[in-house]
């Protein structure tokens, strides 16, 4: 599941009227990024969500032919459904087993593929370096198990695997995810791994600009 329903309110005002999973950087829309990295790591089946200006997202992407892939989409009302919202309205879409969900304003070089391994807890989460826009951290690591500790942090990547059961005792609302990591942790259900490559966190006009500078000098 690719996360694209945020209203993108710090990357205003190139969101007022754009999407933020359709900001270009190294003249490619951030999700078409995304999206060619899955596909190549062997994930073809793909729910989108969307809200603010969701029809221009279902535009771009079409049924996914152009990238190898099939894209269904999850709609959610003006003002979308927050993360946890909108993960349990797609659960229709995504069926039983456990689920890939990605935030679609990231870029990363990081080997989804070897997320389709099975795992034993109720979510496994990909953890990185704290960026200088978030130095406190999330989750602290220790050995495969995540905790809330209040030592060392990690920073949570927007990259996840979760099993349904996580939102069984959720209601179609809206709702964040983290209150329900939160309480996964407290029962030690949730595990998760390091991942030191490249990842970034496309929140303003800024990083943005600093990515596709990244990128272009790179030649991607």
């Amino acid at each position: 599941m690719l996360l694209a329903a945020g209203r993108g309110e710090r990357m205003r005002p190139l969101t007022d009227s754009v999407p933020k999973p359709l900001l270009c950087v190294a003249d490619q829309p951030l999700i078409v990024h995304l999206i060619q990295r899955l596909v190549a790591e062997g994930f073809q089946e793909l729910v989108v969500n969307h809200a603010w200006q969701g029809a221009q997202i279902e535009q771009r992407l079409g049924d996914g032919g152009e990238f190898g892939a099939r894209i269904v989409y999850s709609r959610e009302p003006e003002g979308a459904l927050e993360t946890g919202g909108g993960i349990r309205r797609a659960l229709a879409l995504l069926g039983q087993a456990p689920f890939l969900a990605v935030n679609a304003d990231i870029w990363t070089d990081f080997p989804f593929r070897q997320l389709a391994a099975g795992f034993d807890s109720l979510a496994h989460l990909v953890l990185v370096d704290n960026p200088d826009h978030h130095p406190e951290g999330d989750f602290a690591l220790e050995g495969t198990r995540v905790r809330r500790s209040q030592g060392e942090r990690l920073t949570f990547s927007g990259i996840g695997v979760y099993r349904p059961e996580l939102f069984s005792d959720t209601n179609d609302e809206r709702f964040p995810l983290a209150p329900l990591l939160f309480d996964a942790c407290r029962r030690d259900r949730v595990s998760g791994e390091y991942y030191a490559g490249e990842w970034w966190d496309v929140g303003t006009p800024a990083r943005l600009a600093e990515l596709d500078r990244w990128l272009r000098a790179r030649g991607s």
